[in-house]
């Protein structure tokens, strides 16, 4: 049998990236006691106000088919909160719904890279991105991340892989798996290339609420001299711990939305309108779960940090916001993929080798901060205890 073109540009995509936790979840099974910090998920429940929401939508006959383009009250919420948070003025047309962000993703993408044209990308990143670029047809072009940098986006590194085929720059910030935040300057020299070579800016903005103390997170939609290429893609999957629902949506120009609605209807025609009810509460009422898991990961990713800086040598970037904290592994002599084979193995901590995520991990490891407290503290005892027989060696 014969198919499409997409399954070749696919190809290879995945499983390669998840070894160490499809590892990890083989040995639990055994029996072994394994702590996985490989994914991350919110550590809290769905607040049951969202889904008794969802519940009482579905009894009030909201099961139907939806508006193509997002029912129209919680595109009125999602306009109203763009509108306060942003500083200017968005239009409910101005919002698309989608179930959750990779399919807003998936189809901003569409609409704006196609074969023959390259996005760009920082390197590292969310492991979905290579694939959603390729699925497009176009190619994907990473623009490393720099740790001296703290692993936020240059300007001038993103000049250097500027081509007549670039179509557009994928932004994330705050970033996953690294936990940067774009800063103002940031985002207005990436601004000032993207006017000057005619690109689209996508920004995935999912962890916006997950803003650590004393950082601060700013959106390029922000921007009045940006506003015309601009969109962003976000959802409640991180902010309201509802990832299980699949309810996200992309903000962006009038043109943009308008032009993306055929290609919507023709994806999906709509979604729930009992999930789109539960979203506008969650949108209008904010997020109750989202400070305590802030507080929570912030304080995971400290502990982490002072601890093996202090106890190993090993050195953790601190997050500056999300579910993730990173390890260099150099101080072992072992790269991010070895170490993290080593560690499982040894301790039964399972982490995610950087490489994961784009080729500038090659020494790094991504640790989820999504446990519990006790939990995540053995992780730390095994991982202290790791390194030191590795110094002892």
């Amino acid at each position: 049998m014969r198919f499409s073109s997409i399954k070749e540009r696919l190809a290879g995509l995945g499983g390669a990236k998840w070894e160490v936790h499809s590892r990890a979840r083989a040995l639990a099974r055994e029996g072994r006691d394994i702590i996985q910090l490989t994914i991350g998920e919110p550590d809290v429940a769905t607040p049951d106000s969202l889904k008794k929401a969802a519940y009482a939508g579905m009894c009030a006959g909201r099961t139907g088919y939806s508006d193509g383009q997002g029912e129209p009250g919680l595109r009125r919420a999602l306009a109203e909160r763009y509108s306060v948070t942003r500083g200017r003025a968005f239009d409910p047309d101005q919002v698309m719904c989608f179930p959750g962000t990779q399919t807003a993703l998936y189809a901003v993408m569409m609409a704006v890279a196609e074969a023959g044209s390259e996005v760009l990308v920082g390197d590292p990143m969310y492991a979905t991105y290579e694939g959603v670029i390729r699925a497009s047809g176009a190619d994907m072009v990473p623009v490393p991340l720099r740790p001296e940098n703290g692993f936020r986006m240059a300007a001038e590194d993103l000049e250097r892989r500027i081509t007549p085929r670039t179509r557009a720059i994928l932004l994330t910030t705050p970033h996953n798996p690294t936990g940067a935040i774009l800063r103002p300057e940031d985002i207005a020299a990436i601004g000032r290339l993207a006017i000057k070579h005619d690109l689209w800016i996508i920004s995935d903005e999912v962890y916006e609420e997950l803003v650590f103390d004393g950082a601060t997170f700013v959106s390029p939609l922000a921007l009045p001299d940006l506003a015309e290429r601009v969109v962003a893609v976000s959802s409640i999957s991180k902010s309201h711990a509802a990832p299980g629902f699949r309810s996200g949506w992309c903000v962006g120009p009038l043109e943009f939305t308008g032009a993306l609605l055929s290609l919507s209807e023709t994806m999906l025609f709509g979604n729930q309108p009992f999930i789109a009810d539960m979203t506008e509460a969650a949108v209008r009422a904010g997020s109750d779960v989202a400070p305590g898991m802030r507080a929570r990961f912030a304080a995971r990713a400290d502990l982490l940090a002072r601890r093996l800086e202090a106890e190993t040598g090993l050195y953790v970037h601190r997050p500056e916001a999300g579910m993730f904290a990173m390890i260099n592994t150099q101080s072992t002599g072992m790269n991010g993929h070895d170490y993290a084979i080593d560690l499982l193995e040894k301790t039964g901590v399972a982490v995610m080798p950087g490489t994961s995520f784009g080729e500038t991990l090659n020494d790094w490891v991504r640790v989820a901060l999504t446990v519990e407290d006790a939990p995540f503290a053995e992780a730390i005892d095994r991982i202290v205890a790791h390194a030191r027989a590795i110094r002892g060696s």
